[in-house]
């Protein structure tokens, strides 16, 4: 279970295909105190320590999670930058929202300007997922928690402020971006709900 705060931005060290995909991340974590088998989420994806030196951990991702994620079939470029979250532990704070790691979908970045400081983005959701976000809702997006301006069809708007930029890897969006979109977990919960409300009203 994660917040979508990103706590570390890692850089891809090394990727060996093979069927499935093992990666090398480096990292700023204290790896000393990261358990193997730990879960860390990158880009969004959780995913498990299987190896770890210092400063970098390993990972294998399977040809379904690279099939259902931004991550795609070629895997990630060595150097590539990632949005890095720890899983939550008893105690920590829940800044963000509920973020289980498990990518629902790839959303696509059709805008980006600058507003201020601020950088505007617009995306474009799977049909499917589309219904699930709302206004002042929450999503997860390359595993950051975000909060979603406005919703109109299948595009939603995202505001982001310098901040937010800097601790990121969002600084870097640009038009055309694939990105890893997870809907906010209560939100799927509450249609769900409404569908058996009507199925039960309406036989």
């Amino acid at each position: 279970m994660f917040t979508g705060i990103i706590t570390d931005i890692g850089k891809v060290l090394a990727v060996e295909m093979r069927g499935d995909m093992r990666a090398r991340i480096g990292c700023g974590y204290d790896m000393a105190g990261v358990d193997m088998g730990a879960s860390i989420a990158c880009d969004g994806v959780c995913l498990t320590v299987i190896a770890k030196g210092a400063d970098w951990f390993d990972v294998d991702i399977s040809a379904e999670t690279l099939s259902k994620t931004n991550i795609g079939a070629e895997g990630w470029p060595v150097g590539k930058r990632l949005n890095l979250e720890r899983a939550l532990r008893v105690g920590d704070e829940l800044g963000g929202h509920i973020v289980s790691g498990h990518v629902d979908g790839v959303a696509r970045i059709t805008e980006a300007r600058r507003e201020g400081d601020s950088l505007r983005l617009v995306f474009e959701a799977p049909a499917a997922l589309a219904r699930f976000i709302a206004p002042k809702g929450s999503v997860a997006l390359n595993g950051t928690s975000l909060t979603v301006n406005e919703v109109e069809g299948t595009s939603f708007g995202i505001n982001l402020i310098p901040h937010t930029q800097e601790v990121t890897t969002w600084g870097d969006a640009a038009e055309g971006d694939a990105v890893n979109l997870e809907i906010d977990t209560l939100a799927r919960y509450v249609a769900r709900l409404a569908e058996a409300d009507r199925t039960i009203g309406h036989p």
